[in-house]
This record gives structure tokens, sequence and C-alpha cells, in this order.
């Protein structure tokens, strides 16, 4: 039985892709967190508190009721068993395998092309009056493509990635393709590709991601 009027406090900052899953999350199921600044970036590091929450110096961590957590993947579920409301999980097998692939090909293939190589190149070097580095975006828009073929088969042209309802994939990818769109290299490319184009659509408008990506 969840304890819903146990604490919740998540530790990270809010530009993170991974913080961002979280806040989704605790969004869909209702659940108000804290949210505890942490800079992964700062000149001075981390805190040896924090490193208590996190030994890989990564974000986010959680807190709920003294229970620490860190890994998204791991708080993303531990949240949707937790607390009540729609399963954020589907029940069959192997629908529950298929979002788990999912999450693990957007951690392992779309994340650092999708973010790192395309939008932080092309939208925050500009930002920052600075040259973009073609050859890295090229490089990440050639891996993004291999990735959205692989998104787009698996998900069929379902309203979801991974079922007929909204799970932990879905949740999972929405900052990942929120930074990736902000590019017109990637809002272009995703454009090739009409059903992801239509879920993300959807999807970026729903209130709890809306205010997760704000």
């Amino acid at each position: 039985m969840a304890e819903t009027a146990a604490p919740v406090t998540l530790f990270g900052a809010r530009y993170s892709v991974y913080v961002r899953i979280v806040l989704a999350v605790l969004g869909e199921k209702g659940v108000a967190c804290g949210l505890v600044p942490v800079d992964v970036f700062a000149e001075d590091g981390l805190s040896a508190d924090y490193l208590s929450r996190h030994p890989f110096g990564r974000i986010p961590a959680f807190e709920h009721d003294g229970f620490r957590l860190h890994e998204t993947s791991a708080i993303a579920r531990y949240v949707d068993e937790a607390f009540p409301g729609p399963s954020l999980q589907p029940a069959g097998l192997r629908e529950r395998a298929r979002m788990n692939q999912i999450v693990a090909m957007l951690d392992n293939y779309a994340y650092r092309p999708m973010v790192w190589d395309v939008y932080v190149e092309r939208v925050l070097r500009a930002a920052e009056g600075a040259a973009a580095d073609e050859a890295r975006i090229a490089a990440g828009l050639s891996q993004a493509r291999v990735f959205l073929d692989a998104l787009a088969a698996l998900s069929g042209g379902s309203r979801r990635l991974a079922g007929p309802d909204l799970s932990l994939a879905d949740l999972h990818a929405a900052p990942i393709f929120d930074y990736f769109t902000q590019a017109p290299d990637g809002a272009a490319m995703l454009g090739e590709f009409p059903a992801l184009g239509e879920w993300w659509e959807r999807l970026r408008t729903r209130p709890s991601v809306a205010a997760a990506l704000a």
C-alpha cells in the first residue's frame, strides 16, 4: 500500500532529460514532489551529501519516506508501483518487455545523438554565439535516423510507443524528443516519420509532459 502522504524529493536540475522524465512520471501519477537543485556542471563539484545519494555523480536522485533511489528507469518504475492511479506499465508480458526494450533503446541509442550531438550543437551553441560542430551534427542525425527507423517499426503506427496505452516508454522519450525537435534538423527528420510525428504532437501537450518540459 502506497504511503501517498510521505514526502517525495527529487534531486537534480530541471534542464536534465532524466529529471524531466521522473517529473513527467510523478505528474502522471499525481504525486507532488520537492525538487532540490543539483548542478552536475557546477565548478566546485558535487557535495558529499549528494554523492552519498548517487555515488556516480549523475542526476536525478530520489527519496520517498526515507527510501533512496538513483537511476531513472528504477525511479520511474518505483513511482508507478508505489502510488495509485492508472498503471504506466503494460500488464502483458510481451508488451511490458517491449516497453523496457524501448526505454533501453532511448538510453543507449537516442539520448546522446539526439540531445548532445544535435540539440546542443545546433541550438545551445548558437545561443552561446559559438560555431556548431557540423560533423558532430551529421553523425548525430545519422544515428538518430537509425533509432527512428527502429522505433517506428516497433511502435507500428500505434498511438503510443508500447501498445495502446500511455506507458513509461512514452514518458521516457518525451524530453529527448523535445530537445531533438527544437533543432530544425531534428524537426525536419521527425517529419519523415508521420506516425511518430503524430504521436509526439499528442504527447507533448499532455499536462504531465507539458509541465515536466516547461
